[in-house]
């Protein structure tokens, strides 16, 4: 499949799907800042209302939207020549142009990676309904990932649509048929739902959150029953990995808590588009 879908692409095809990765990348970098933000305050007013207390003032909008964005230490707006995506880090050399406070190197590597997996993904399927739904598949991960890194939190409004929406694209049996799918969706939640119970029985520590559950049962959902194996294994080998490379070089306490979810997505994306062959290679004579 890899090899027809790129041999029939043209020669501007990547480029255009690695320019359009840049645009979205700019635009998850605001999802991945201001979602957190948005559901912060959404359960704030949502527990005052269960106590029966007055909500705080509602403040100015916002949202993925507004208010405009701007630099968070002097609050000086970003201009749109200040905002093309890595173009304008390199050019204010990584600074905002007002007070001087370094830019996150978080904006221009998610721009940059989403390009990457744009390019990818449509070099893996071409220009086609699969393709533009790996688009999609690739840009929600990206965003989950990304605020879990931040938060350790893998917001609902992320992760239940793709859920529901690799149902739906399985219909047709676009990646897998829909009875794979089905089972995928329902054995991912409850294969992390198990170990997450399990592991706090045993040490009374809660080991992972229940939004891994809803992201494996999105993967699930997109990838079928048979990739679950194969991105278990390559999560817990990734997380294993740089987990203990942080404890090792930076002296992190290893009872901080280590995100799973961005080691969850960066595994289903590889099913995605390397799943048939690396299953393959384990199960020859297939399931």
């Amino acid at each position: 499949m890899l090899a027809e879908a790129s041999a029939a692409l043209g020669p501007w095809a990547i480029p255009l799907a690695a320019l359009f990765g840049l645009v979205v990348g700019s635009f998850l970098n605001v999802v991945i800042a201001r979602l957190p933000v948005m559901l912060e305050r959404e359960w704030s007013q949502e527990a005052h209302a269960i106590l029966e207390q007055e909500p705080p003032a509602a403040g100015e909008a916002f949202d993925l939207v507004r208010p405009r964005s701007r630099c968070p230490a002097c609050q000086r707006p970003i201009h749109a020549l200040e905002n093309i995506p890595i173009l304008s880090f390199l050019f204010l050399r990584g600074r905002c142009p007002g007070c001087g406070i370094r830019i996150s190197w978080q904006y221009p590597a998610v721009e940059a990676l989403t390009a990457l997996l744009f390019a990818v993904s449509i070099w893996a399927f071409g220009f086609t309904a699969a393709g533009l739904l790996a688009l999609v598949f690739t840009a929600v991960l990206i965003a989950a990932s990304g605020i879990d890194a931040r938060t350790t939190l893998l917001p609902d409004q992320l992760t239940l649509p793709l859920l529901w929406l690799g149902l739906l694209v399985n219909i047709p049996g676009t990646f897998t048929d829909l009875q794979s799918a089905v089972i995928g969706a329902i054995a991912g939640y409850l294969v992390l739902w198990l170990i997450y119970h399990g592991f706090r029985l045993a040490t009374g520590k809660e080991g992972m959150g229940y939004g891994d559950f809803k992201l494996l049962a999105a993967l699930g959902a997109w990838l079928g029953w048979q990739a679950l194996p194969l991105i278990l294994l390559l999560a817990s080998l990734v997380g294993a990995v740089v987990g203990i490379a942080l404890i090792l070089l930076r002296g992190r306490d290893r009872n901080i808590p280590i995100p799973f979810g961005p080691y969850l997505a960066a595994a289903g994306w590889l099913a995605l588009i390397w799943g048939e062959n690396l299953l393959a290679l384990y199960f020859p004579q297939g399931f």
